[in-house]
C-alpha cells in the first residue's frame, strides 16, 4: 500500500504520455501484486487515482471534478500495465469513448521487470468516416516520441473544429432519441417519428435516432450496461447534448443511467411534460402541469443535490438532522398540497359555470382526439374564433368554449380541450382531470382524426383507451376524419366507409356540409327550446350557417 500511495506522489512532465520513473515504478508494483496497475493523469502530469485491475471506473470525485460534456474531453489520460504483450482491448477501447479520455496507453512489462510495448489510442472528431477513435501502432516504450501536450493541443483544435462544422443552429438543445422495447422495429421507429416531432415541439434539434429491440427491459438501464454505454458513445461522439428514451424510465433507472454519464438524460414523459410547461398560459393551465411535474419528480428525487429553486424560491431552512434530500422531498409534498387545493377551487368554480350553462339548457359537443388533429382549426372555423391553432403538437392545453347558432336560432356550445397522445403520462391525466371533467357534461362528443397519419389505428386507440379511462364511455361521440385534402380522395371513402366516419377538411368549409346538417339535426332532437339569452358565460362568438348549406 505505500508503494501504491507514492505514486500519488510522482509528477509527469506536461509533454510526456507518462514519465520514465513512473512507469519503471508501476512495471515494478505490476510484478509483485502479479495483477494490471493502471494511473488517471491530468494534463498537468498529476496522478488523479490509481486503479489496480483491468476494470476502469472513475470515483464519484474525480467524476465530479472532470465532466465531459456532449462535446469535450474529460482532461484525463489512463496508463495501464499488462503482464502479457497484447494490443488494446474492445473494453479498453470502449472506455476511451464512454468517458471521454484524452488517450489511453497500456504498458506491456516484461518477466525481468523490462518496459515493453505501449499501446496507445485516442478519439477522433466526428467526421466522414465514422470512426471514434484512432489505435495507433504500437512501438517500444523507450522509442516513443510523441510530445503529449502538442498533440493534445492539435487534437482539442480538430474536435473545436469538428464542433463548428456539426454545431446547431439557434443555440438550441440537440439530442439523440432511443427506443427499447420488444416492438418490432418497424413500430419503433414509427414510435420515433413522433417522438422527433415531441422533441422538435420542445426546442429540440433531433440529431439521430435508435432502435434497440429487447426481450423485457432491463432492470436496471432499461437496455443492457453495454448497449447502453454504446448509446452514450453515440451521444458523446455526434455531439449531443441528451439522450432522450421513447419510454417512460423508472427511478432507479433514471438513477442508475444518470449515475453513469454526465450527459443529460430523460425520458418520454419529461419531455411531454416539459412541452406542456411551455404551453400553459391560464392560471389553471400552469398549476396542473406543475402539478404534474412535481408528482413526476417526487419519487425520483435522488441524493445527487437536486435543485428546485425554479419551483419558486431557492430551499428553505433545513430542519435539525434533516438532510438536503429530506428537504427536498418535504418541499415537494407541501408544494403538491398547495396545488391540489388550488386546483379544487378551480374545480368549484368549473361546477358553478356548467349549472349556469346547463340553467339556460345549451347542449354542449367537445371536440377530443389526438394532439395536433386540427381540433384548433375546426373550432376556429366553425364559430369565426382565433385560438391558436398551429401545426405542432400540444399546442392547446387549455380548455376553449365558443358558441355556435344554427339557423332557427338553435344554438350549442363547443369545446376544444387538450390532445391526448399514446402513452399519455398518469401524471398528466390526473393533473388535468379537472379540465378532463369537463368532458363529463358534453352531449356530444367529436372524436377528430387526421386521416393522413401515419398510424391511424394507433392514435384511434390511444383516444378510446383514455376516454374509457376517464369513464366517459357512455357519452355519444362521432368519428370525424380530419385533412381529407391531405388525401387522395378514393383513400378518403375507404377509410370513411371503413371507421363509419365524416369526412372533413377544416381548412375547406365546403366539406364542412355533411357534419354541420348532422350537428343541427342532433341538436334538433334533444328539443331545447330557444328561449337562450346572453348571459351565458362563454364567450360569444356567432356564425350563421345558412349561407354555407
Amino acid at each position: 500500500m505505500a508503494a501504491v500511495e507514492r505514486l500519488y506522489r510522482r509528477r509527469v512532465p506536461n509533454d510526456k504520455v507518462i514519465s520514465l520513473e513512473l512507469a519503471k515504478a508501476m512495471a515494478q508494483l505490476t510484478l509483485e501484486i502479479r495483477r494490471p496497475l493502471g494511473v488517471l493523469l491530468t494534463r498537468r502530469g498529476q496522478v488523479q487515482e490509481v486503479i489496480v485491475g483491468t476494470e476502469l471506473s472513475l470515483s464519484s470525485t474525480t467524476m465530479t471534478l472532470f465532466r465531459a460534456g456532449a462535446r469535450s474531453l474529460r482532461g484525463l489520460r489512463f496508463v495501464r500495465t499488462q503482464l502479457h504483450d497484447q494490443p488494446l482491448s474492445q473494453e479498453a477501447l470502449t472506455d476511451l469513448a464512454f468517458l471521454r479520455l484524452d488517450l489511453i496507453a497500456v504498458l506491456s512489462v516484461e518477466e525481468d521487470g523490462r518496459l515493453g510495448n505501449l499501446y496507445l489510442a485516442h478519439l477522433l472528431p466526428p467526421g466522414s468516416t465514422g470512426q471514434l477513435f484512432k489505435v495507433l501502432k504500437s512501438s517500444p516504450f523507450h522509442n516513443l516520441t510523441i510530445s503529449f501536450d502538442t498533440f493534445i493541443e492539435e487534437l482539442e483544435v480538430d474536435l473545436q473544429q469538428a464542433r463548428a462544422h456539426h454545431a446547431v443552429s439557434d443555440g438550441k438543445e440537440s439530442a439523440i432519441l432511443v427506443s427499447a422495447s420488444a416492438k418490432s422495429r418497424g413500430e419503433q421507429e414509427e414510435q420515433l417519428v413522433e417522438l422527433a416531432e415531441l422533441a422538435t415541439s420542445a426546442g429540440v434539434t433531433v440529431i439521430d435516432r435508435m432502435a434497440q429491440r429487447t426481450a423485457d427491459g432491463h432492470q436496471r438501464y432499461l437496455l443492457g450496461s453495454g448497449k447502453m454505454k454504446d448509446v452514450l458513445i453515440q451521444t458523446l461522439h455526434r455531439g449531443a447534448d441528451m439522450v432522450i428514451f421513447d419510454q417512460t424510465l423508472s427511478p432507479a433507472q433514471l438513477r442508475a443511467i444518470s449515475e453513469m454519464t454526465d450527459i443529460k438524460v430523460i425520458d418520454r414523459t419529461q419531455l411531454i411534460l416539459d412541452i406542456f410547461a411551455r404551453r400553459a398560459h391560464s392560471r389553471e393551465g400552469k398549476v396542473q402541469v406543475e402539478l404534474a411535474q412535481l408528482r413526476y419528480l417526487l419519487p425520483r428525487l435522488s441524493g445527487r443535490g437536486t435543485q428546485l429553486s425554479r419551483l419558486g424560491g431557492g430551499i428553505g431552512t433545513r430542519g435539525p438532522g434533516e438532510t438536503k434530500l429530506e428537504t427536498d422531498r418535504r418541499r415537494v409534498r407541501d408544494r403538491i398540497t398547495h396545488l391540489e387545493r388550488e386546483l379544487a377551487q378551480f374545480s368549484r368554480h368549473q361546477g358553478q359555470r356548467r349549472a349556469r350553462r346547463n340553467r339556460y339548457g345549451l347542449p354542449v359537443v367537445s371536440l377530443v382526439g389526438y394532439t395536433n388533429a386540427g381540433k384548433s382549426t375546426l373550432l376556429n372555423v366553425l364559430t369565426k374564433s382565433h385560438v391558436s391553432a398551429q401545426n405542432r403538437l400540444f399546442e392547446t392545453l387549455d380548455t376553449t368554449s365558443r358558441r355556435l347558432r344554427f339557423p332557427e336560432d338553435r344554438e350549442v356550445i363547443i369545446t376544444d380541450t387538450v390532445g391526448f397522445i399514446r402513452d399519455l403520462p398518469q401524471e398528466l391525466v390526473g393533473a388535468f382531470r379537472t379540465t378532463l371533467d369537463e368532458l363529463r357534461e358534453a352531449d356530444l362528443l367529436l372524436h377528430i382524426v387526421d386521416m393522413n397519419a401515419r398510424d391511424i389505428e394507433v392514435q384511434l386507440t390511444a383516444v378510446e383507451s383514455i376516454l374509457e379511462e376517464l369513464d366517459l364511455n357512455s357519452v355519444p361521440r362521432w368519428l370525424v376524419f380530419n385533412k381529407r385534402d391531405q388525401v387522395p380522395s378514393q383513400q378518403v371513402e375507404v377509410l370513411c366507409r371503413r371507421f363509419g366516419a365524416i369526412g372533413i377538411s377544416a381548412l375547406q368549409p365546403n366539406t364542412l356540409r355533411p357534419l354541420f346538417a348532422r350537428l343541427e339535426a342532433y341538436v334538433r332532437s334533444l328539443s331545447i327550446t330557444d328561449d337562450r339569452t346572453s348571459e351565458v358565460t362563454v364567450q360569444d362568438h356567432e356564425v350563421t350557417l345558412a349561407s354555407r348549406r
